[in-house]
């Protein structure tokens, strides 16, 4: 098999279990079927696969934060290729001669662990297993203040993202970023792989007035960075407040190369957030949380398929799989389901719809889906479906505009611009974003 046409497949106990938890899942999914395999027609791992930048971090042990007092913000996320959390790494530093000192803990949305659900106030606390302060970045203040800082030489950054930009992690480090450059104090941020890779970029940039925790920065909504390049790109463009740069030190991982997809680095997935939950998900989310914002459709919140389900009750699911599979989404298949979500839009009642597979995950233009369920609706559901009553709810369209990053995509879809129109102004500015990150690439 060349390495042009790898293709990842799942061990045979992988493939019982995707179908053991769909067969368990049998009263939530009319027709249960197993997963399809996603091919990933790019080379494979390196023979010992990759090592995130805390893995770097400590085989140079720990050289560039000898001595210094330590800030961490991380989550559960933070760990090393063989499963260490890296505030117990970064923690029993300390018992080497010159070691750092890990002095206080910062969480982001969902909290240190990731159980607190999206959206919801994330308190201040004590980790109960090495003692220290636990300072929230999702609760009164999102930006660590400079009484947070006292007592710490460094900041060190360890999360790992998913590679939307509506994902919140990325405005956390963006506030940290402002915060190191307020106090004067260096950030060495510990970097991680993009798990949608990082040759995909799509998206405009964020229009004037459409910045927010969604939306910090202008760069597509998938902008085929790592957390170590953005940071780098934020810092360079002058992007954190008053265009004042903060000390930047990024540890790189070693063994990555962009064109990798989250199952060729050979790392193992953690849960980012709750409905984060399979290395997977982050391509879902892409594909279905835009149009998740609104409420016309459940895309699978409250279910053991979050972003993966489009539908609502009553809706044709047959027609609505027809309509989908006729349009020829590349990297795509669709099957008609029905599902009673817990939570979420429609909670407690039965949607019909459709699950989404995706086959081939370079291939797939995943953000173009969330116009295509839009349109797709909007062509089989009737009158319930039409173009208005997607933003009948001032709040959620306002959201909608946020995550989106401006305003030009709703007014369009209410002019009655189908998908294809909507996707080509979403990549309007895209590539040449991509040609103006080059210099900001570590790999």
């Amino acid at each position: 098999m060349s390495r042009a046409h790898y293709t990842i497949v799942m061990s045979h106990f992988a493939r019982f279990a995707a179908c053991a938890s769909l067969l368990a899942a049998s009263p939530v999914l009319a027709q249960p079927a197993s997963i399809p395999e996603i091919r990933h027609s790019q080379p494979s791992s390196p023979l010992h696969g990759v090592l995130t930048g805390i893995d770097v971090l400590r085989a140079n042990g720990f050289n560039v934060l000898r001595g210094k007092r330590v800030g961490l913000v991380t989550n559960q996320t933070g760990r090393t290729r063989d499963g260490q959390s890296t505030i117990d790494v970064l923690f029993d530093a300390r018992l080497q001669p010159g070691g750092p000192r890990l002095v206080a803990l910062f969480g982001p949305e969902h909290g240190l662990r990731g159980t607190v659900g999206a959206g919801a106030r994330v308190s201040n606390g004590r980790d109960e297993k090495t003692g220290l302060p636990v300072f929230s970045l999702y609760g009164s203040s999102r930006r660590p203040s400079l009484a947070m800082s006292r007592g710490i030489d460094v900041w060190v950054f360890d999360m790992q993202e998913i590679g939307s930009r509506s994902y919140t992690f990325i405005s956390t480090l963006g506030e940290v970023m402002a915060a190191a450059a307020r106090s004067r104090k260096p950030l060495v941020v510990l970097d991680r792989p993009n798990p949608i890779g990082g040759n995909r970029v799509e998206g405009s940039s964020v229009a004037p007035g459409f910045a927010s925790f969604v939306s910090p920065f202008p760069i597509p909504y998938c902008h085929g960075l790592t957390m170590g390049e953005l940071a780098q790109l934020v810092n360079a463009r002058k992007y954190l407040p008053g265009g004042v740069p903060c000390q930047l030190t990024v540890v790189p991982m070693l063994g990555y190369s962009r064109a990798m997809q989250w199952p060729q680095t050979g790392l193992s997935w953690v849960r980012t957030s709750p409905n984060i939950p399979r290395q997977d998900s982050p391509y879902f989310y892409a594909a279905t949380g835009i149009v998740g914002e609104l409420s016309l459709l459940s895309i699978g919140i409250g279910t053991a398929f979050p972003f993966q389900l489009a539908g609502a009750p009553g809706l044709d699911a047959l027609r609505l799989e027809g309509e989908l599979k006729a349009r020829r989404l590349r990297g795509l298949e669709f099957r008609a389901a029905r599902w009673t979500p817990r939570a979420g839009a429609y909670s407690g009642r039965e949607c019909r719809g459709v699950q989404v597979f995706i086959t081939d995950a370079p291939r797939a233009e995943l953000t173009r889906l969330n116009f295509e369920l839009m349109d797709a609706a909007r062509k089989v559901g009737g009158a319930r479906f039409g173009s208005s009553r997607w933003f009948a709810e001032r709040g959620k369209a306002r959201m909608f505009d946020l995550v989106c990053g401006s305003d030009r995509f709703r007014r369009l879809f209410l002019a009655g611009a189908g998908a294809n129109v909507l996707w080509r102004e979403w990549n309007r500015g895209a590539q040449a974003f991509r040609a103006g990150r080059t210099r900001f690439l570590l790999y």
